[in-house]
Order: structure tokens, then sequence, then C-alpha cells
């Protein structure tokens, strides 16, 4: 398992959410080989208690929870299970997020008010939970942003709006705590190859062809890239990084 001869989180409790699949479970994987007990957060909870399991069977310490984290409550429930089940956390990454593309003029709210609370407000409120913890010790919040949140993208409204306030809301953290032991950076990346982006549709009537600017000659990253990436930054290697925005897209914000 890639990461598994280094040990940066030895003995740190980290929390993942969106861990049930895609970037969130190569994470979560990423961080238990390199030595953290990983709390899996995800509103499916049979998916993170599956991702779980896998890293058990790799000799990881993992347990899974359900969260909405948009929900405050739910939030405040599972960030506070977490901690008394695994310890202190001192590393969030917040990979949970939803999209899909939509004529902006045909986006109905119920679908632009829940992109806006999974991907934006749902990374304010996991940070709000956990930096209460990470202010008794220090810690690390690694928030997954998107080339979206960097450019325009046609068809994607909420999302790019979503992510664009992640990579405020990063840089707004990262200078509140700069001087409290708790960094605060993110991770914009393209196309990965997950469940999440191979949903993606372009929306009836559409030309495709409007849509080819997000596509890299590099293709799409993996998760595990992605991952390794997070867990660097994370990482005490990545000591002198706070509030940046780092990008692995292919190279289509150059």
């Amino acid at each position: 398992m890639p990461g598994e001869n280094l040990r940066r989180f030895e003995g740190r409790t980290a929390v993942v959410t969106g861990a049930g699949s895609g970037l969130g479970k190569a994470t979560a994987a990423r961080l238990a080989a390199e030595g953290a007990s990983v709390a899996c957060v995800d509103l499916v909870v049979d998916a993170a208690a599956e991702t779980a399991k896998e890293i058990g069977a790799a000799g990881g310490t993992a347990k899974a929870y359900r969260v909405d984290v948009s929900d405050p409550a739910s939030v405040r429930d599972g960030v506070s299970a977490a901690a008394q089940d695994l310890g202190r956390p001192s590393v969030l990454v917040n990979c949970a997020g939803i999209g899909k593309f939509a004529h902006s003029h045909e986006m109905p709210f119920e679908d632009w008010s829940r992109i806006i609370g999974v991907n934006l407000t749902g990374t304010f409120l996991m940070a709000q939970a956990v930096l209460p913890h990470m202010l008794e010790g220090g810690g690390n919040i690694v928030n997954i942003a998107s080339n979206a949140g960097l450019m325009g993208a046609p068809f994607s409204a909420a999302y790019c709006a979503s992510k664009g306030g992640v990579v405020n809301l990063t840089r707004a953290l990262a200078d509140e705590y700069l001087r409290k032991n708790v960094r605060v950076n993110a991770v914009a990346p393209g196309m990965i190859d997950t469940p999440l982006t191979n949903k993606f549709e372009v929306p009836a009537g559409a030309n495709p062809k409007a849509i080819a600017k997000l596509a890299s000659p590099l293709g799409v990253s993996s998760p595990a890239e992605v991952a390794a990436l997070v867990a660097f930054i994370a990482s005490d290697e990545g000591r002198y990084m706070t509030g940046s925005i780092v990008s692995i897209d292919g190279g289509l914000t150059i």
C-alpha cells in the first residue's frame, strides 16, 4: 500500500469526510497506512464502514461514523464520538462533495442549496467542530477545493461557487489561526477518476464541446495521486504551508 513505509501520522487521529468512496476513501487509506487512527466519515455509513474494514485488514486503525456534513448537530455528534473513540483529532481532510451539471436558468433551488450545503457549509461546519480539539495541541486542516474554484466552467454555477468559497474559506481560516498552531490549506484537483465525477453529464440541449476546456491532455488523476499530496500537506513536512491553494489539475489552471 502506498505510504506504508512512511509513518508521518503515528499516534495521530485524522478525520476524513467522504471516506466511503473516491478521494475520501483513498485519503483515509493513505493516512491510516502512515500510522493515523482514522475516523471515516460519510453520510452513507455502510460505505464508510467498508473503508474502515479494509483499513483494518491492512493493519491500520479506523472506525466509521455516519455524518451529514451539512447538518450542524450531526457534525458535532460525529466529531465528538470520533474524539472519544480514537483520541484528539489533529488532522481533518474535508473530502465530502457533491455536484452536477445543469443549465443555471433551470437549476432547482434545492439542488443549489444542497451543493452549497455539502461542499461549502459542510467544510466550514467540520472545521468549526474540529478546531477546538486542534487548539489544544495543534493540527492541520486540508480542504478539497477544485480547479472549478479557480476558473469558470459552464453548467457548474453551484459547484464553482461552492469550491470558490472553499478556496477563500481556507485562506480566512489560515489567517485566523496562523499564530495558534493550526495550519489550513486546500488542494484543488482537476478531474479525478471517482464515482462523483463519473456521474457528471452534460445537460440536455447543451453542446458537449463547451466543457472541453475541463479536460487535460494528461487525462484524469487517480484518487491515490491526490491523496498522496494531501498527506504531504497534512504532515510535518508541510510545516511551512498555510493558506496555500495547491493545484493538481493536469495544467488546467496554468
